[in-house]
């Protein structure tokens, strides 16, 4: 993992001063590191019981379906408010500066599946675990939570402790 982690471009004070940004495009954009990426989450999750992978707008996207598709399942997009077509369940969660809203189709999980739940980043953890009460919400079950890389002095793995989560770079 620390061969991945020295393609990451790290950006001081951004967006703000004193922030020091973790950019993934530039692994992204290297093949062997997005192979490494994409390969390394799945072989973590190759003998977990799982029915479908779902994705967290926006850098999820990105992860998410590769993952899905290198294990073999499907994709399930949970989406930002107000970007999905269908009958939808929503969740609003605090964020550190205010409030934002998620959404999934109602009809995305049958009730007892088994979904892996993938995003870039476990920061604080109130996004990760928004989406798994959202999950619940449909009767489905987390078989994991896993993510790109973590900022481990944000403390976010806390907010999931009931679940199993999985990062592959820290910081």
């Amino acid at each position: 993992m620390d061969q991945l982690k020295t393609l990451i471009r790290e950006v001081p004070d951004f967006p703000k001063p004193g922030i020091n940004f973790y950019d993934i495009t530039t692994l992204l954009k290297n093949p062997t590191g997005f192979k490494g990426v994409i390969d390394s989450l799945a072989q973590h999750y190759r003998s977990t019981a799982i029915d479908v992978v779902l994705g967290i707008e926006a850098r999820g996207f990105i992860i998410a379906p590769a993952v899905a598709y290198a294990l073999g399942y499907g994709f399930i997009p949970v989406r930002k408010e107000g970007k999905l077509p269908a009958e939808r369940e929503r969740i609003q969660y605090a964020l550190e500066y205010g409030t934002d809203v998620l959404e999934i189709h109602k009809d995305a999980i049958s009730p007892g599946q088994n979904v892996l739940i993938i995003d870039d980043v476990l920061a604080t953890g109130g996004t990760a675990a928004a989406v798994a009460r959202l999950v619940e919400t449909l009767h489905g079950k987390v078989a994991g939570l896993g993510f790109m890389l973590e900022l481990d002095f944000l403390h976010g793995r806390e907010k999931l402790k009931s679940h199993d989560v999985y990062s592959l770079i820290h910081y």
